[in-house]
């Protein structure tokens, strides 16, 4: 059970983040926010505080992505909380984390993709008589997302730790460390050798050719990620005189001339279409997969066979799509099983299982301490 407590008077920002719109509410928030229950909370008036605090003392986890200091601010730091609850786990997602010289800083996906060194491998590879190219971003939210899935498994080893000992802790993550994680081939490789690699496209840089191809219809990605499968595609396309030639003979050879090598092969991939393309390689089991449009892939039947695409029921809007759960449960099968919230829709739900009367509930809705609006 999650529940997301929105500042009032505004609530979410995601909710402005529009256009597109479905009947007026924001396609951005109810993706973000589905399987969730929405709480409105006027974080400035004394008795809303005393609502949220009450609130946070009877869960498990809180997660909160104010900046550094906010929630102290509000008198519900760590520090203050776990004397009231010592088995409280707390987790901190924030632009930088909360020590070093940037940890004060706001942050967001952006500027976390571009300190975190991910913009600079991002991109097509210059060429010799090209200007540098303008830095380029990965195109879905890299940090944001990376970050939400570190702050999960991190709350998951707290867990454990309280299992045997009864004890929380505070979990401190940030965009900027999830934007970091991604570079792993990239810093091995500055690590190693002192060069900061730069963008290749979709190429990969330890290995080739492992990139995308123009077919006659489209692209395709191809993994020849090793000699087997290097094999099997220079077969495949009909030119085995590519792996007779020294410089391609290794993975090696291959990498130090990659433009050449893929100057060579692009022209074999324009006989066929992709779909044609994709028959001949999954019958010689070299992975290869076409390159999707979002639409095309929400259309594709391995996402329908796997529920990733799914109708649930908003309370306002009734049926809308949106994206099922990635990770399946042999014995315990999750999904997604309601829309998101709309501004303050179980308010007065869970105050009631926090304690509070329709009394005072009611009095606090006509106060401005909260919104209790029936979904």
């Amino acid at each position: 059970d999650v529940i997301k407590v929105e500042r009032l008077p505004r609530g979410d920002d995601t909710r402005r983040t529009i256009p597109p719109t479905i009947d007026g509410e924001s396609a951005a928030f109810m993706m973000m926010n589905r399987n969730k229950r929405g709480v409105a909370i006027n974080f400035r008036s004394q008795a809303g505080l005393a609502a949220l605090r009450k609130l946070i003392l009877s869960a498990d986890v809180l997660v909160e992505n104010f900046r550094v200091g906010a929630m102290e601010h509000y008198g519900l730091g760590y520090e203050v909380l776990r004397q009231e609850k010592p088995e409280l786990i707390y987790c901190s997602l924030s632009g930088f984390g909360r020590t070093g010289p940037y940890a004060e800083r706001g942050g967001f996906d952006l500027i976390a993709q571009g300190m975190s060194g991910l913009m600079s491998i991002t991109g097509d590879m210059p060429t010799d008589d090209a200007q540098e190219p303008p830095p380029v971003k990965v195109g879905a939210p890299m940090t944001d997302i990376t970050a939400g899935i570190l702050a999960a498994m991190g709350i998951l080893a707290a867990y454990v730790h309280r299992l045997k000992t009864g004890e929380g802790q505070m979990v401190d993550t940030s965009l900027f460390e999830a934007g970091i994680t991604h570079t792993y081939w990239q810093s091995a490789i500055c690590l190693a050798t002192g060069v900061s690699p730069g963008p290749l496209g979709s190429a990969h840089p330890l290995m080739a050719p492992y990139q995308a191809f123009q077919t006659q219809d489209g692209w395709i990605n191809i993994g020849a990620a090793n000699q087997a499968n290097w094999e099997k595609l220079i077969t495949a396309l009909g030119a085995q005189e590519l792996g007779a030639d020294p410089r391609f003979v290794d993975n090696a050879g291959r990498l130090t001339n990659l433009p050449l090598l893929v100057a060579l092969l692009t022209p074999y991939f324009h006989h066929k279409t992709t779909a044609q393309w994709m028959a001949t390689f999954d019958a010689i089991g070299l992975p290869a997969g076409p390159v999707l449009s979002i639409a095309e892939m929400h259309a594709d039947p391995q996402t329908q066979a796997r529920d990733m695409v799914v109708e649930v029921e908003h309370s306002r809007l009734g049926p809308v799509k949106t994206l099922g759960l990635p990770v399946k449960f042999s014995d315990t099968p999750g999904g997604v099983q309601h829309g998101a919230p709309i501004m303050g829709q179980h308010t007065r739900e869970v105050l009631r299982e926090i304690g509070y009367a329709d009394g005072e509930i009611d009095a606090m809705a006509g106060s401005g301490d909260i919104q209790a609006t029936a979904g």
